[in-house]
């Protein structure tokens, strides 16, 4: 399972085309799929990185972006 760094502020996300939601019950981070107006990939209070689909090449792209820029960790479930 991927997630996002605990010392990483979740503003940084921004930068890599995240916006944030807040539900009343949860907030999270999400990237969305302009084209298809739905989230692609989101994280959660656990700063747990979710994706909707394992098809879309745009997914990849922000996955690997964020793997880069060192603001991600492998952790075990």
């Amino acid at each position: 399972m991927l997630k996002i760094k605990d010392d990483v502020d979740l503003k940084e996300l921004e930068k890599f085309g995240f916006t944030y939601f807040d539900d009343k019950r949860s907030y999270r981070y999400g990237c969305l799929d302009l084209q298809k107006d739905w989230l692609e990939i989101f994280i959660n209070n656990a700063r747990v990185i979710t994706m909707a689909s394992d098809k879309s090449i745009l997914d990849l792209d922000v996955i690997y972006d964020l793997i880069k820029a060192d603001l991600v960790e492998k952790v075990n479930t």
